[in-house]
């Protein structure tokens, strides 16, 4: 299966998949042409269709709707998901400080420009039992 990313102003709008009796050849260089005639000629889908890799093994990322697509470097970027990060040489996003590596669970404050580690709420026995008994 081809995946291919419909592109309106740099911005992925949708994602379809194409059969590869359709697009066959598995390099994107070649089945790219044929999916986008397919998407052309028989789907009768206008605009811009840029093939996608679900496992990311060309263009960096798997596009998803609202990514942007970098046509000058051929790549999908995932939106930005904080101001103060960056995007590194492998197009992903990183924040200015680096995640904590101790095993524990953390988010993002923007605010405070830092991780916070995140507490999970603890269940007791009795609210289990009136779960499973309800």
């Amino acid at each position: 299966m081809a995946h291919f990313a419909q592109v309106i102003d740099g911005i992925v709008q949708q994602v379809i998949v194409v059969a590869d009796r359709d697009a066959p050849d598995p390099a994107p260089e070649n089945s790219e042409p044929l999916g986008q005639a397919f998407i052309r000629d028989v789907l009768k889908l206008n605009g811009e269709w840029v093939q996608t890799s679900y496992n990311g093994t060309f263009r960096a990322h798997y596009a998803g709707i609202g990514y942007t697509w970098d046509a000058e470097n051929q790549v999908f970027v995932s939106p930005q998901p904080f101001p103060s990060w960056t995007l590194n040489e492998t197009w992903n996003w990183v924040a200015p400080v680096p995640y904590p590596d101790d095993g524990e669970l953390y988010a993002w404050n923007e605010e405070d420009q830092q991780w916070e580690m995140q507490v999970a709420e603890q269940t007791t026995s009795e609210e289990l039992d009136a779960v499973v008994t309800d």
